[in-house]
């Protein structure tokens, strides 16, 4: 049970971090923001270096970092910027693509060919994408999807989700080679390094810092709150279970969008949403 207590907090978390973003990217560029969610997410998770065992690291561990890192920043530039350009209601339910691409990636790496329920669950996936705009089928039965096209976050937000794909798998090797506790902790400060030259090329300055205030601090104790909550969770219950629960999400940022932001057509985006968290679950449970 407190397995899956510390699973509803991460995804949470995970939904309050976005929205946080939302509102710091109205202000400041998506490079800066994302840069924020790692380097402010470092001095909570520091913490964990008074109660967590260091492990010895092996060679792969820092030949799938060094793999990992530029995925991870491009992702979650994409990331922030369809957060920036589109509604959250019509972006973040575009992360239920990721098991649906790893399933993909399986059947062209390895010819594992989905089960029915894996087959299920990405029909389901797809069929709850075409409800996010299901509004616009007076202008024709296809217009929910070329709206997916049309409208940019939602496209990048794709983009992301195939990098997820990737970076998910990489990640538990990562962690596989090391521990999960400790992978939390470098992880977040390995990536701020890693944004720094990105940061200096596009000139931002201490006062941009200065300027996101209180929003700032937030993003980082929600995402350190969020990463503390995930691999405690790993080590209670089944990571199936823990990414099942931690895709209400998905519910909770469109929730998050129509009471803070007033975004519109939420029946259809909830439905949406719901369906293809439900096609998440088939997939991995």
């Amino acid at each position: 049970m407190v397995g899956f207590l510390y699973a509803f907090a991460a995804a949470f978390f995970a939904s309050t971090s976005d929205a946080l973003c939302k509102k710091a990217l109205y202000r400041h560029t998506a490079l800066l923001t994302a840069w924020v969610r790692f380097a402010y997410a470092t001095p909570f998770l520091a913490v964990w270096l008074l109660v967590v065992d260091l492990p010895r690291v092996d060679q792969t561990f820092w030949v799938v970092i060094v793999a990992l890192v530029p995925l991870e920043i491009l992702a979650v530039c994409l990331y922030m910027r369809a957060l920036q350009i589109s509604p959250l209601s019509l972006t973040v339910p575009f992360l239920a693509l990721t098991p649906a691409f790893t399933l993909a990636s399986s059947l062209v790496l390895v010819g594992e060919f989905p089960d029915r329920s894996g087959l299920a669950g990405i029909l389901l996936i797809v069929l709850g994408a075409y409800l996010l705009n299901v509004h616009l089928t007076r202008q024709g039965v296809l217009e929910p999807l070329r709206a997916i096209v049309r409208e940019r976050g939602s496209f990048l937000m794709i983009g992301v989700s195939f990098l997820y794909s990737i970076t998910a798998n990489l990640g538990k090797l990562a962690v596989q080679h090391s521990s999960a506790g400790f992978m939390s902790i470098v992880y977040f400060p390995i990536l701020s390094l890693a944004f720094v030259p990105l940061l200096l090329m596009a000139r931002v300055r201490i006062s941009d810092l200065r300027a996101g205030g209180a929003v700032f601090l937030l993003i980082g104790a929600s995402q350190a709150i969020m990463a503390f909550c995930h691999f405690h969770a790993v080590a209670l219950i089944l990571v199936s279970y823990l990414i099942s629960v931690k895709r209400l999400s998905l519910v909770l940022s469109v929730l998050i969008g129509k009471v803070f932001f007033h975004e519109t057509h939420m029946r259809e985006r909830i439905l949406g949403s719901c369906m293809m968290l439900c096609g998440v679950l088939l997939i991995l449970l």
